[in-house]
């Protein structure tokens, strides 16, 4: 009950920050020495989807206001910039999601993922911010679905690849943080639905459903409670120390974590 509490505590705030909550997820238990990854993986798999439906439950309530702005300047254009920044992770999700959990959530390949994307995040911030938020065309659009389809590598972080990709296009910080969380209203909502779906077709254990409830529970307030969050990202002066952040927690992860799976690491992947 206590990991599952922890869990999602980190996973509601790491949503609203571009450092991955789910790479969070698995370097934070392989550092601490939790029995996390001794779990069955269908049953931690779950677990991080009822945690990602419970941090995507705050969201509702967190991005409300962009949702109303959203639907009040819906038009053709808007239309085509939803669907452009929908269809890359929908399509890629439809045909790599199971080649993603099965072979690249390993611990190590997440903290490698977690360097890069710091490393790439770092480098990017440092493009001239030279467009605003309503510079936005087709091809920028574009840009972040294609950025929120290599999020899908554990550890990219969907957030942070949407930041790094609007930068990579010469936006401000500003724009660049309202671009990254616009492009993740629609995925996160369908994520939401089909991962809600899913968990309520593959049923619980009956001893695991408390600790499964509290980590919902846990990631829905702990996102509601961090809200001032996004209004720090808007007003950031610099992504650098974010992505420094990860390129230290990936370090560290590579550094302390064994070369080779163990031997209960290597069953519960084989399974």
């Amino acid at each position: 009950m206590v990991h599952a509490l922890a869990l999602g505590a980190i996973q509601g705030v790491a949503e609203l920050l571009p450092i991955s909550s789910s790479g969070h997820l698995t370097l934070i238990p392989a550092l601490l020495g939790w029995p996390y990854a001794q779990l069955d993986p269908g049953l931690r798999k779950a677990f991080e989807v009822g945690l990602h439906a419970g941090s995507a439950l705050g969201l509702v309530g967190t991005l409300r206001e962009d949702l109303s702005e959203l639907a009040s300047e819906f038009d053709a254009r808007h239309a085509a910039g939803v669907v452009l920044g929908l269809a890359p992770p929908t399509v890629a999700g439809l045909l790599l999601e199971r080649l993603f959990d099965e072979r690249l959530n390993r611990p190590r390949n997440v903290a490698g993922a977690q360097v890069v994307a710091g490393l790439a995040m770092a480098l990017t911030d440092r493009r001239p911010a030279t467009r605003s938020y309503g510079a936005a065309r087709t091809g920028d659009h574009l840009v972040l679905g294609l950025a929120q389809a290599a999020a899908l590598v554990p550890g990219v972080s969907r957030n942070g690849s949407t930041l790094t990709g609007a930068r990579l296009r010469r936006f401000s910080r500003p724009a660049s943080a309202r671009l990254s969380r616009k492009a993740a209203l629609p995925v996160v909502a369908a994520a939401a639905v089909l991962k809600g779906a899913r968990l309520a077709q593959g049923g619980l254990p009956r001893q695991l459903r408390w600790p499964f409830a509290a980590g919902m529970a846990a990631a829905t307030c702990a996102t509601l409670a961090s809200r001032r969050l996004l209004d720090r990202m808007e007003e950031a002066s610099s992504y650098a120390p974010l992505g420094a952040y990860r390129m230290a927690l990936g370090a560290t992860a590579l550094a302390g974590l064994p070369k080779r799976e163990t031997p209960a690491e290597s069953a519960s992947m084989a399974r």
